[in-house]
C-alpha cells in the first residue's frame, strides 16, 4: 500500500509538474473507447504511464495510457486516458492512485467515466447513463492499510456522486438534446464477464449497470473530499438480458458511436462548472 501512499502520489505529481505547470482543478477519467475526448484538448501535454513515478503501461486495448493537461469546455483539466484495474492484477490502492496524484496537482473535482453492461430494462445500448451510486463487490477497498496524509478514515459515502453535480449533468443533457438516464452502478472485479445468474443477482441487489472499475477511484476521492460525477456508457446488454454473447470488440465499436454526445456532454458540463476567477484582492 505505501507505495501508493499520500508521499508516492507527491512524487508523481512533481513528475507531472516538471511537465506543464498547468492549475487545473478537476480531473477527468476516460473510459474504454472515450479517450476521443482527449485529442479535443487545446494545448495538450501528453505525458505517457511510463515517465510517472509509480505508474504502469497500460495493456487494455483501447486505453491509451497518458495523463494530459490541457484545455476543455474553457478550462483547464487533468485527463487520464487508461486505467489500471485490479483484474490485471493489481492492488486497489494503485487502480485508485492516479485520483491521488491529481488530488496532489490541485485537483478538487473528479469526473469518471466507464463502459457498463446496461441491467435494466430502461438501459438500452449506446445509452449514457449518469451514476447516482454504486455497489461497491469488487471484495476490496483502495482504503485498506496505513491511513494516509489528508485522508479521512471512514468516509461518509451518502452523496458519493455529488447532487449539485448530477443537477447540472441533467440540465446540460437537456439542452444538448441529450437522453440522459439515472443509476446505480455495480463494480465487479471482472476480467470474466458476468453469468447470467449473477446479473439477476444485481438486479435484485439494485444495480442498474455493472462495470469493471471506477468504484475504487471515487472511494479515494470521497476520502480525499474531491466532489465526484460519473457517466457510464451502456456498451452492451449483461448477460441473459438479450441473450447475445458478449465480447470487448462490441464495448469499443459502441463507445465509438456515441462517443460525440459523450464528448459534447462532457465538455458543457466542465464549462458549466467552471469557477470564476476571483479578483485579487486590493
Amino acid at each position: 500500500m505505501m507505495e501508493y501512499s499520500a508521499q508516492a502520489a507527491s512524487r508523481a505529481a512533481a513528475a507531472i509538474r516538471n511537465r506543464t505547470d498547468a492549475q487545473a482543478t478537476i480531473a477527468v477519467i476516460l473510459g474504454s473507447g472515450l479517450g476521443g475526448l482527449s485529442k479535443k484538448m487545446g494545448d495538450a501535454v501528453r505525458i505517457p504511464f511510463v515517465d510517472i513515478p509509480g505508474f504502469p503501461e497500460a495493456t487494455v486495448v483501447g486505453h491509451e495510457g497518458a495523463v494530459i493537461v490541457g484545455t476543455l469546455g474553457g478550462r483547464e483539466i487533468l485527463a487520464l486516458s487508461g486505467r489500471f484495474h485490479i483484474y490485471e492484477g493489481h492492488p486497489a490502492a494503485l487502480a485508485a492512485f492516479p485520483v491521488r496524484v491529481f488530488h496532489a496537482l490541485g485537483a478538487r473535482d473528479l469526473f469518471v467515466s466507464n463502459a457498463a453492461g446496461g441491467i435494466s430494462p430502461k438501459l438500452a445500448v449506446g445509452d449514457l447513463m449518469m451514476i447516482s451510486d454504486h455497489l461497491n463487490l469488487m471484495g476490496t477497498n483502495p482504503l485498506v492499510g496505513d491511513l494516509q496524509a489528508g485522508d479521512t478514515r471512514f468516509p461518509d459515502m451518502t452523496d458519493a456522486y455529488d447532487p449539485g453535480f448530477r443537477r447540472i449533468l441533467r440540465t446540460t443533457a437537456e439542452k444538448l438534446g441529450i437522453t440522459l438516464r439515472e443509476g446505480v452502478y455495480a463494480g465487479l472485479l471482472g476480467p470474466s464477464y458476468e453469468t447470467p445468474s449473477e446479473v439477476k443477482m444485481l438486479r435484485m441487489l439494485g444495480a442498474d449497470a455493472v462495470g469493471m472499475s471506477t468504484v475504487p477511484e471515487v472511494i479515494v476521492a470521497r476520502a480525499l473530499g474531491m466532489r465526484v460525477a460519473g457517466v457510464s456508457c451502456i456498451t452492451n446488454a449483461a448477460a441473459g438480458v438479450t441473450g447475445a454473447a458478449l465480447s470487448h470488440a462490441e464495448v469499443l465499436a459502441t463507445t465509438n458511436r456515441v462517443s460525440a454526445a459523450f464528448e459534447s456532454l462532457v465538455t458543457e458540463f466542465l464549462e458549466r462548472t467552471a469557477v470564476p476567477q476571483l479578483s485579487p484582492a486590493r
